[in-house]
């Protein structure tokens, strides 16, 4: 299973790109959508973020009752965030559910990441690329919810700390941006997971600054850190340029098949 990043979903090119790779290994794969990240706007006051380790439990849950064999977890960015947080709140029993889990480029200091993406050229190209998403789908949820949020101090954020103390904090039970980056980081729990884990941060990459990396002290016997020099941000591209990008499914799903 892979849980995709911010604004993604099963036609981004790493779903695609793990999802070649399963096909041609024989293995079943699934990518759940997030909420309203599938064409289609849920029902409930509430979307998704980088902490949601309940939604991510509910998922794989229901996926191992539909499912007896072995179980391996992905997640991208904001999903493999999210999936952390999961294994470190399940402990022992996250071995129940799935047998290994990895995190690709995935922002394990939240504050480190949105500051990272809320500067310079990244706030430039990439923050009102996410913006112009995010925003439509948060005025749907106003429509569906009057008074959900201030519809035009919503209109007025420019960065993404801005949105999440708006939107994202106030509507999934966090008293503001710093309080939800704070208690949704994995990076402070790491130690606390009890399954093999792979958590995968190019040290190029322009969301996630090497110097808020993990290190070996940070983690436990279960993790494994693999911080290589370059890949940038789900990149880790492969053969000569333009390059593909079946390297990272490759690296990341042979080092799962080890765990089994």
């Amino acid at each position: 299973m892979l849980f995709h990043g911010l604004e993604g979903s099963s036609a981004s090119h790493y779903a695609q790109a793990f999802a070649h790779w399963a096909r041609g290994h024989g293995w079943r794969f699934a990518v759940p959508h997030f909420r309203g990240c599938s064409g289609e706007l849920n029902r409930a006051p509430r979307a998704y973020h980088s902490g949601d380790f309940e939604e991510i439990g509910w998922i794989l849950r229901h996926l191992r009752s539909q499912h007896r064999g072995r179980i391996a977890a992905v997640g991208v960015s904001l999903g493999g965030n999210a999936l952390l947080r999961w294994a470190e709140e399940a402990g022992e029993s996250a071995a129940h559910t799935v047998g290994a889990v990895a995190a690709v480029s995935s922002p394990v200091d939240l504050a480190a990441g949105g500051h990272a993406i809320g500067s310079g050229f990244n706030r430039q190209v990439y923050t009102r690329m996410f913006l112009r998403t995010m925003k439509p789908k948060a005025l749907a949820k106003l429509a569906q919810h009057p008074g959900l949020f201030d519809r035009d101090r919503l209109l007025a954020a420019r960065t993404l700390y801005e949105f999440d103390n708006i939107f994202t904090a106030p509507l999934h039970g966090f008293r503001d941006t710093d309080d939800y980056w704070s208690r949704g980081s994995a990076k402070p729990h790491l130690h606390r997971i009890r399954i093999p884990a792979l958590v995968l941060n190019a040290r190029n990459d322009p969301f996630v600054p090497a110097h808020c990396l993990p290190r070996q002290r940070d983690v436990g016997p279960f993790v494994t850190l693999w911080q290589p020099p370059h890949g940038g941000h789900v990149g880790f591209p492969g053969g000569r340029w333009p390059g593909h990008v079946n390297t990272l499914p490759e690296r990341v799903m042979g080092w799962i098949a080890k765990q089994f």
